[in-house]
């Protein structure tokens, strides 16, 4: 299961309550920075940006690739590792607002991590240190270290022994 903390709503649903949740001046600046860190090539820019004005937690060498979108309202519940790349497109949830309900959770992602493009990765989930996740995965629940997962719903396809043996093949 994943790591979120519930808040029920009453009344309409969870996003009309958004600006209670989150102040909109947080949103716009983060949206401002998410923006210009989508379409900068500059690797060290954006984890930069991302350090400074999102209050992330990058590790050394990190690189998110163009267009990856990161959570707007809560960016600072995601932490990544060091070495990790994070491909195309992909998009890191820290929230969710449902009907009855929104949940906030960590996002946890490794060192020597590799993600896919086209992935999206839900609040309350820990990718492990060296796991591969395949393009265009939805990763809903805890990836282990080593392993390679894939696919909607993901799945693991190698744990990290079965990596280690076909490396040494």
């Amino acid at each position: 299961m994943r790591r979120t903390t519930r808040y029920r709503v009453t009344e309409a649903n969870s996003l009309w309550h958004v600006y209670k949740t989150v102040p909109f001046w947080k949103v716009v600046k983060n949206f401002i920075v998410i923006q210009t860190a989508r379409y900068t090539p500059f690797l060290p820019l954006k984890n930069w940006l991302y350090r400074t004005f999102l209050h992330m937690e990058v590790g050394k060498s990190t690189s998110f690739a163009l267009m990856v979108m990161l959570d707007i309202m809560f960016p600072e519940k995601i932490k990544v590792g060091n070495n990790t790349v994070i491909g195309y497109n992909t998009t890191i949830l820290a929230h969710e607002y449902l009907i009855k309900e929104y949940r906030l959770g960590e996002v946890v992602i490794g060192s020597d991590v590799m993600i896919g493009a086209n992935t999206t990765i839900l609040p309350g989930v820990e990718i492990g240190n060296g796991a591969i996740v395949s393009a265009g995965t939805l990763v809903h629940k805890d990836v282990p270290a080593g392993a390679f997962v894939g696919g909607n719903p993901m799945r693991v396809i190698y744990t990290k022994e079965e990596m280690e043996a076909k490396e040494r093949e």
